[in-house]
């Protein structure tokens, strides 16, 4: 089963057990596929499902830290509970040690020697790692990476 077939039966489910919270999150990542789909005119794989998930819990991390600093818990809160029903359609995460040591790989595959060299390293590391690890952490263990060799 692919991941946008379980996506539809998660919804499914949801609805039969009237979890409404749950409902609308899967709502808001059917919304967004349905939409990439149609605006590309593509039929989604899982990598493609993965990447709106990871962009979706990206701008639901945001908002909660947005929330959290206006003190407004219940919104952050709502966040939370969204992220958590997101992150469940996501592939295990690589640790920081198994990021460091493919970063290190990717570096001497591209014969990267310097912080110059990032955007480089970034473009292999975003396709090899993409929905298997936080880019963000990814980009930090490239610069480290490339600040050592410099």
């Amino acid at each position: 089963m692919s991941l946008k077939d379980q996506i539809t039966e998660d919804m499914k489910s949801a609805m039969r057990a009237k979890d409404a919270d749950r409902l609308s999150t899967i709502r808001m990542l059917m919304a967004a596929m349905k939409q990439k789909e149609v605006d590309e005119r593509v039929t989604l794989d899982d990598a493609a499902v993965i990447g709106i998930v990871d962009k979706l819990i990206k701008q639901r991390k945001d908002s909660l830290a947005a929330y959290e600093q206006a003190g407004r818990a219940d919104l952050a809160a709502k966040e939370a509970a969204e992220i958590k029903v997101l992150e469940a359609y996501l592939p295990q995460r690589l640790s920081a040690g198994e990021i460091a040591a493919e970063v290190a790989k990717i570096v001497a595959e591209t014969g990267a020697s310097s912080p110059a060299d990032m955007g480089k390293v970034m473009g292999v590391a975003k396709t090899r790692l993409a929905g298997k690890a936080d880019m963000g952490l990814v980009s930090t263990a490239v610069k480290q990476a490339l600040s050592q060799k410099a």
